[in-house]
């Protein structure tokens, strides 16, 4: 399995010396990401991905960081950067949003690693926030704004509380479940939960 075949190596070291070679930068993503997934993030260390690898953490640190920064690119490598959809109405946008989700049991352990680890360590909710999370984030936003600009959504709603439902709501699931949220719950979060809040009238919503 090769899930970070399709991220953009990057081009040249920290230091400004020679081209990295980017097939080393897909070893060490799939490296990081199988450990991630066998033992956790709290247990993972530049030496293991190093050694599954077949490689050295000269190599690594050349590319990343540390290990916060290097599990997140290559998280980043896994999904992809999504396009933001415009489909002409925010029932049709937030569906295809639902429709990314995926019930990939590599990805439920994935996530579970990371996940458990981030309410401890600050380093790794600091690069998670700046490098993952807020790009999605980004999306959905832009996403209610055009609603709002069409007039599907109250200009008195509070986007920001919309756009953390799903995510919050998929994590839940994910730790109580133990698998991540496949298409028919996102899709049951989007038309029960958040199309109601988004589009209710003014004062409808005590």
């Amino acid at each position: 399995m090769s899930p970070t075949t399709t991220g953009k190596a990057r081009d040249t070291d920290h230091h400004g010396g020679r081209p990295l070679d980017a097939t080393r930068d897909v070893a060490l993503r799939d490296a990081a990401l199988e450990l991630l997934a066998e033992i956790g993030y709290d247990r993972l260390t530049i030496d293991s991905v190093a050694a599954r690898a077949h490689s050295s953490k000269t190599t690594i640190y050349r590319r990343w960081s540390g290990k916060a920064e290097l599990i997140v690119d290559a998280l980043n490598c896994l999904r992809g950067s999504p396009p933001v959809p415009d489909t002409g109405t925010l029932r049709g946008d937030l569906e295809e949003i639902a429709h990314l989700g995926t019930d990939d049991r590599f990805d439920a352990q994935l996530m579970i690693g990371l996940i458990t680890a981030l309410a401890r360590d600050a380093e790794l909710r600091q690069v998670f926030r700046e490098r993952f999370i807020d790009a999605k984030m980004a999306i959905l936003k832009q996403v209610f704004e055009r609603g709002v600009a069409r007039g599907e959504v109250p200009e008195d709603r509070n986007l920001d509380l919309l756009v953390s439902l799903l995510p919050a709501l998929v994590i839940h699931h994910l730790l109580s479940v133990g698998e991540v949220a496949d298409t028919r719950f996102t899709e049951q979060v989007v038309n029960d939960v958040i199309l109601p809040l988004a589009t209710a009238p003014t004062g409808a919503i005590k």
